[in-house]
């Protein structure tokens, strides 16, 4: 079975990890909805714009950036906190979806439906920043 971590003309093996940049308005409300409502833990801060979170192998990295500002140099996009879809989200794995729905609705998270199968059961939620991400139990 090949292996996709592995660097072939070396021989060696390389670690792969994912770490995941959210931008918001306001970090300390970032921070606690994330720590307190999905369960993230708190790594370090960053400077005073930055907390570094993580959840299992992965860091998350909110940073506090002022609405209206631009994103990219080259582009007239400006950061935007109401809600928005993007076709890149994040997906937090739980035990309890209905729990963990109940603790996003509590910090200001938005829950906007799901659905169940016989594969378990998702949550369509947003943060309080308009960042999309689902909750799924398997």
């Amino acid at each position: 079975m090949h292996k996709l971590n592995k660097n072939e003309l070396k021989g060696e093996y390389i670690m792969i990890k994912i770490s995941v940049s959210i931008d918001v308005s306001n970090l300390k409300k970032a921070e606690t909805f994330y720590v307190e409502a999905l369960g993230c833990k708190k790594v370090r801060d960053q400077g005073s714009n930055m907390v570094v979170l993580s959840v299992e192998n992965s860091d998350i990295y909110l940073q506090e950036k002022e609405p209206g500002t631009k994103p990219l140099v080259s582009s007239s996009v400006v950061r935007d906190y109401e809600r928005h879809w993007t076709p890149i989200h994040l997906d937090f794995i739980c035990d309890n979806v209905d729990e963990l729905v109940s603790k996003i609705l509590k910090l200001g998270g938005l829950h906007e439906g799901g659905e169940s199968g016989d594969w378990g059961s998702i949550a369509y939620c947003a943060d309080p920043f308009g960042n999309g991400f689902c909750v799924i139990n398997e």
